[in-house]
C-alpha cells in the first residue's frame, strides 16, 4: 500500500483508508474485531470515524474502533470528527470552545487513546465564529491531544476563510478537507478541491463508490443486493439510481471490460489520479471487500484514459445566470 502525505503536512496516510461508519451499525463488535486487524494487515493505516457514528448510536463506532486497534495504535492514523449532533438541544454540537473541549475528551476516552491523529470539524457551525473554533483546536494540538486538524463539508469560501484566519492568528490550520467525491459526483472540482489545493490541504473523498453503485453489484432492472447501502435507504436510491447515472455506469463498465478491469478498480484509481486526493476513504464490512479496495488502487490510468472518462462522465455544466 502506497503512503501519501496529507496535503503539504508531514502526516502520511495510506492511499486507501477505511470509513468506519459501519462499526456499530451494519457491523457488530465481533465483526469489527475481525475487520480492523485485517485492514491493518493489508496496509491500510487511515481509519476515519466520527463521534456521531453510527446514526442513532453516537459514540459506538469510536468505541469499537478503539477496541479493535488495541496494541497496534502506533501503526495507524485515527481520524475522527466533532460538531455533529451528539444529544438533544443545542449544547452538544457545533464548533464552540466549550463543546470542542468536551467533545475531544469524549472521543479520546471512547477511542482508548492518548491522541487523535486527525481531528475534523464535521460540518461548519454558522453560530460560532471560525476564529473561536480554530483557537480552541490550536489549544488541543498544543496540549498534545490532537496532532492535525481538518474540516469536512466546507464550501470553497469557508475553506479559504479558515486558512486565512489561521495565518492571521499564527495558529495551526486545517490540513485537510473531506467531502463527497466520485466519478458520478464531481461538484467539488469547481471550488472545493481548488481551494484545498491552493492552500496545500489534502482532500479526502467520502462515498467514493457512490454508496456502492460503482462496485458493479447493482444492475439496471435487476434485484438489488440484500443489506447493501442503496438497497436499505430510499434517499440513496433517489440520489444515485437515476437514468443519467445508469447510462454512465454502463459505459464505464464497458470501458473497464475492454481493459480487463472492474468498475471498483476504476472508481478508486480515478480518484487517486488526482494529486490533491490524499486517501480514498471506502467503507467495508468484510475482509474480501478490503482486499478488493486495496487492489483497486494499483491501476495507473493514462492521460488518454482519464480524458475518455471525462467524456463518459463529465463535470456537469453550471447553470447560466441571466
Amino acid at each position: 500500500m502506497n503512503l501519501r502525505n496529507l496535503g503539504s503536512s508531514g502526516l502520511k496516510v495510506s492511499a486507501v483508508g477505511l470509513g468506519c461508519n459501519n462499526l456499530g451499525g451494519r457491523l457488530d463488535r465481533e465483526g469489527s474485531q475481525k475487520l480492523i486487524p485485517a485492514a491493518i494487515d493489508l496496509g491500510i493505516t487511515l481509519f476515519d470515524t466520527a463521534d456521531s457514528y453510527p446514526v442513532g448510536r453516537p459514540g459506538v463506532s469510536e468505541e469499537l474502533l478503539g477496541e479493535a486497534v488495541g496494541a497496534r495504535r502506533s501503526d495507524v492514523v485515527i481520524a475522527t470528527k466533532f460538531a455533529n449532533v451528539m444529544g438533544p438541544g443545542e449544547m452538544m454540537r457545533g464548533g464552540s470552545r466549550r463543546w470542542i473541549m468536551t467533545a475531544v475528551e469524549g472521543s479520546l476516552r471512547r477511542l482508548k487513546t492518548d491522541w487523535i491523529d486527525l481531528y475534523q470539524m464535521h460540518f461548519p457551525d454558522p453560530h460560532t465564529p471560525i476564529d473561536e473554533t480554530l483557537r480552541a483546536l490550536d489549544d488541543v494540538i498544543r496540549a498534545g491531544k490532537v496532532r492535525y486538524i481538518g474540516c469536512s463539508n466546507f464550501s470553497g469560501w469557508q475553506i479559504a476563510t479558515a486558512r486565512a484566519v489561521s495565518r492571521e492568528l499564527g495558529i495551526n490550520a486545517f490540513a485537510s478537507d473531506q467531502d463527497e467525491y466520485s466519478i458520478l459526483v464531481r461538484e467539488v472540482e469547481r471550488e472545493i478541491i481548488p481551494a484545498a489545493r491552493a492552500d496545500g490541504m489534502g482532500f479526502l473523498p467520502y462515498f467514493p463508490l457512490a454508496s456502492g453503485l460503482l462496485t458493479g453489484k447493482y444492475k439496471r432492472n435487476a434485484p438489488m443486493p440484500q443489506g447493501a447501502r442503496i438497497t436499505a435507504a430510499r434517499i440513496f436510491q433517489d440520489n444515485y439510481l437515476t437514468e443519467e447515472n445508469w447510462q454512465i455506469v454502463e459505459r464505464l463498465e464497458d470501458f473497464c471490460e475492454t481493459r480487463g478491469k472492474k468498475l471498483l478498480d476504476l472508481a478508486v484509481s480515478w480518484l487517486l489520479a488526482n494529486p490533491t486526493v490524499s486517501s480514498v476513504i471506502a467503507g467495508a464490512t468484510k475482509a474480501e471487500q478490503l482486499a478488493a479496495n486495496v487492489k483497486a488502487a494499483e491501476w495507473q490510468l493514462s492521460a488518454d484514459e482519464m480524458a475518455q472518462i471525462d467524456r463518459i462522465s463529465p463535470l456537469p455544466k453550471t447553470k447560466k445566470i441571466h
